[in-house]
């Protein structure tokens, strides 16, 4: 027992394999190393850490069971949500060569890009509210101290992954950025699955 977590070690792999799932936190922070170097995918990586944070602590406090109770407010969040990162992929579709990058390469609007993107995702609200008590023991459960502990846990484990992330996509762009026609071509992929996950966001129940 660790805090009141029961399982801490499961806890620990589950949050790895959920930071390993592709997503739209990853793809901004994959597109914000390769247009703004390592300093870009940091602050990427603190804008996701910033905005989970946000999300658990809203979840622990019982935002997401408003959010059941109204479902026209979810849904209004998940409209907002999906707009959102429709519109990113959508001018990243659109941008033609010489045009100014979706993602700028100054540091502090990586981290409001990543920041953004983290927060319009609604069901993280949902999935953390479902995912916490899986590892509370009542028994042994310390309130907002084991809340705490799980929500540091986190960042830790995202910070780690996103430096590891932001050095693996510097390195390969790196070698890329040589041939602009590859930075295109990226740049068009990313574009495609943003506007396939602001779809599925919006076409998901």
């Amino acid at each position: 027992m660790f805090f009141g977590i029961s399982d801490y070690s499961a806890f620990v792999a589950a949050i790895v394999l959920f930071l390993a799932i592709p997503g739209p936190g990853n793809l901004a922070l994959i597109t914000s190393t390769s247009k703004g170097g390592v300093p870009g995918g940091l602050m990427a990586t603190l804008g996701v850490i910033a905005g989970d944070q946000v999300l658990m602590w809203l979840a622990v406090a019982g935002v997401a069971t408003v959010l059941a109770t109204y479902p026209a407010a979810f849904a209004a969040i998940q409209w907002l949500g999906a707009a959102y990162l429709a519109w990113l992929g959508f001018k990243m579709l659109m941008a033609k060569p010489g045009d100014a990058p979706v993602l700028n390469i100054r540091p502090r609007q990586f981290f409001q890009q990543a920041l953004a993107i983290t927060l319009l995702n609604p069901k993280a609200i949902v999935f953390y509210m479902a995912f916490f008590p899986l590892f509370v023991d009542p028994q042994t459960h310390l309130g907002w101290v084991s809340f705490g502990v799980m929500a540091a846990t986190i960042a830790a484990l995202t910070f780690l992954y996103g430096l590891g992330m932001t050095l693996l996509t510097h390195h390969l762009a790196e070698r890329m950025r040589a041939n602009p026609v590859v930075g295109r071509v990226l740049e068009k992929v990313a574009g495609f699955f943003l506007v396939g996950f602001g779809l599925k966001l919006a076409l998901s129940k």
